[in-house]
């Protein structure tokens, strides 16, 4: 198995911030540092563009009917 490169990031956030990274990790047992790679992972990755993608689709297809429902384009 091919080794990954690993690079250091040092990242000023305010303690809340930091606090919530904390517990967050914690509460799904992995390292501050683990936790934060994977959230960038999801956000950069195939599931988040995948997403996007569906949401936009599906707001195109039904565009016509959310704009009658709230009544956008009437004066």
């Amino acid at each position: 198995m091919a080794k990954t490169r690993k690079a250091q990031l040092n990242v000023r956030v305010d303690e809340g911030t930091a606090r919530a990274a904390r517990e967050k990790a914690l509460a799904r047992g992995m390292s501050v540092n683990r936790y934060i790679e994977e959230l960038v992972r999801q956000d950069t990755g195939e599931a988040g563009h995948t997403f996007v993608e569906a949401a936009a689709d599906f707001m195109r297809q039904y565009e016509k009917v959310f704009a009658e429902e709230v009544g956008w384009g009437r004066r």
